[in-house]
């Protein structure tokens, strides 16, 4: 098969054409890939920022969809024919643990998901069915975007109604977190960004103010709209500076800021310990606090109810031999999620 395979870090991934497949053990899945999507946690690990990578050469991605080909011992969750999301979250099913690819004679591993491929072993915890009317493209948005932007929003924050939010980071998963706060009728909805094509579909979005951080301080800002700070923070950013920032925004006394972005190895906030006595709160999210089984059908009813326009998320498309222009794009904030056409066909 076709696979974009990390050979050394800080280099451009290798498109190879010459990887085999591995037999299937118990609990793995073949799978077909559609789409994938890509996401700054490949940009993280190709670019070296993860620190010492033991597992090269390997394949990269972590969310997708695709057609299940074959499955191995063990597996009841999905069945050959079926349609299916590929994410790295785990849900139900069995781990599986990676899988190893051979090219040349050489092993070339993978993890538990991977999607900068034509076809994929993974394990059958990393799958889920696809929900009835979510076509392919905006399907592999679930894997990871949705997951972890709306369910920040739905599943962490549960926020109140008429309350007052800043949106840090505009990719993928900021702009999933946006869309969420509008379905608890918030009162103010501040996007924060350094990209004016993200900040206008934040507005159409239901962004009430937005704000250009390269042009403008961001906090001095926000505390203008929002005197003494806002109720929650959302920061996808990436950067530990945008952490500390979201983390300011929030009020005192009950204000939460949540972080799903996960600057380079060995860098660190730091916060005034003062403000926690205060009552202000953070913490990290993994995925959304999500479980893919039970959460992926309910976002998917959102979109088929028209309260999610995935859709847009989408800013262009990219061939599996262009994954390196899409990596460079998304780091250069060019593009919001990229989407990889693998085989639409299937």
């Amino acid at each position: 098969m076709k696979a974009a395979v990390l050979v050394s870090l800080n280099k451009p991934l290798d498109i190879a054409l010459d990887v085999e497949l591995p037999v299937l053990r118990r609990g793995q899945v073949l799978v077909k890939l559609a789409y994938s999507g890509v996401c700054h946690s490949q940009i993280m690990e190709a670019r070296g920022r993860r620190g010492d990578d033991p597992w090269l050469p390997h394949l990269l991605g972590h969310e997708g969809s695709g057609r299940v080909i074959q499955i191995g011992e063990g597996v009841t969750k999905v069945a050959p024919g079926d349609m299916v999301i590929l994410g790295w979250i785990k849900g139900d099913g069995i781990e599986a643990g990676g899988a190893q690819y051979q090219r040349a004679g050489k092993t070339v591993n993978a993890g538990g998901v991977t999607t900068f491929n034509e076809y994929a072993v993974v394990s059958e915890n990393r799958v889920v069915m696809l929900p009835e009317g979510v076509p392919l493209d905006v399907a592999v948005l679930f894997g990871c975007a949705i997951p972890t932007g709306a369910g920040i929003v739905l599943n962490e924050l549960q926020p109140r109604e008429n309350a007052s939010f800043a949106v840090f980071g505009l990719g993928g998963i900021g702009l999933s977190a946006l869309m969420a706060t509008q379905l608890f009728t918030p009162k103010t909805v501040i996007a924060i960004d350094i990209n004016e094509e993200k900040l206008a579909l934040a507005r159409d979005f239901g962004a009430t103010h937005t704000i250009n951080s390269r042009n403008e301080d961001a906090l001095a800002e926000i505390l203008r709209i929002v005197p003494g700070g806002v109720d929650y923070s959302v920061d996808a950013s990436g950067h530990t500076n945008v952490i500390e920032t979201a983390f300011k925004a929030v009020r005192r006394n009950g204000g939460l800021c949540v972080f799903a972005s996960h600057p380079e190895q060995g860098a660190q906030i730091k916060i005034d310990p003062y403000e926690l006595i205060c009552g202000k709160q953070i913490r990290g999210s993994w995925g959304g606090a999500v479980r893919p089984d039970r959460d992926i059908p309910r976002f998917a009813k959102l979109y088929t109810d028209g309260k999610l326009p995935l859709q847009r998320l989408i800013s262009k498309s990219y061939s599996l031999d262009q994954i390196n222009a899409a990596l460079d794009d998304l780091e250069g904030g060019y593009v919001g999620r990229p989407l990889i056409k693998i085989d639409p066909t299937i």
